[in-house]
């Protein structure tokens, strides 16, 4: 019996066959992996949850009877989140680059803007599972206040919710434009923490920027998304604001992302 050895072509073919590349789907959900894997993500992501159980059960204690609501339980537990989300955001981005693993996953993945698309879904995905955690825990502190004397009503508008899984999105996404534009995690979380607090300072000093903040102040802007009814302007103003603080700094940041060496 004899065999015929491959030709030099054919082992040449096969050695070049490209491997099929990562589906958006699997890199999202490897994203999403590395959100848990990584100690700081880790925490922050319990801490999220410790924070809305920590308010419910201070509302249940302190805050008077009639004042135990769903509405009240919800609305008051967004804010904290909304802080937190964006520095989830922020580490999701900038995590390549401080624990120095973009060499390996932009080696793997060529293609950077993939891998800063399956980054930004996980976030949002993150950031809707905390709305729902919210949504989760408001309800058990309005049976506990039912049960035990409060007011314990389920009043509340599904706009309201609606509403709450923009701020919570938003937020996370303003974090990782940030992360994407400074590619620092101490640079990006103090600059996100610190230019919309100073913009807002500002506007309340100085009043010729009064006008412009009702446009381009994000704390102002995203405020009527914690009731059940926004106006045609109130939605501009948001728009503008998303635009400054968000659209920009993304673009801006997958730019720099995108140009950046790897080393």
């Amino acid at each position: 019996m004899t065999t015929t050895a491959p030709t030099t072509d054919a082992v040449a073919a096969r050695r070049h066959v490209p491997a099929p590349r990562p589906s958006l789907l699997r890199l999202t959900a490897v994203e999403l992996r590395k959100l848990v894997d990584t100690r700081a993500g880790r925490w922050l992501l319990i801490s999220i949850g410790l924070v809305v159980v920590a308010i419910v059960t201070l509302l249940l204690i302190y805050a008077e009877a009639a004042e135990q609501t769903f509405f009240t339980f919800f609305v008051t537990s967004l804010l904290p989140v909304s802080v937190l989300l964006p520095v989830l955001g922020i580490l999701s981005i900038t995590s390549e680059w401080s624990q120095r693993t973009a060499l390996t996953t932009y080696a793997l993945v060529p293609l950077r803007e993939r891998v800063v698309a399956a980054k930004l879904i996980a976030v949002v995905l993150a950031a809707l599972a905390s709305l729902l955690v919210t949504v989760a825990v408001a309800a058990v502190g309005t049976w506990v206040a039912s049960a035990t004397g409060g007011a314990g009503t389920w009043q509340v508008d599904a706009t309201l919710i609606l509403h709450a899984g923009i701020v919570q999105v938003a937020s996370v996404l303003m974090g990782a434009a940030f992360g994407l534009l400074l590619l620092n995690p101490p640079l990006a979380i103090v600059g996100y923490l610190l230019l919309p607090t100073l913009w807002t300072v500002l506007s309340e000093v100085v009043r010729p920027l009064r006008g412009p903040a009702g446009w381009l102040d994000p704390n102002q802007t995203m405020e009527p998304l914690f009731t059940s009814h926004v106006t045609g302007e109130q939605w501009g103003r948001l728009g503008v604001s998303l635009l400054v603080w968000m659209v920009l700094p993304l673009a801006a940041g997958l730019f720099r992302t995108l140009r950046r060496e790897v080393s």
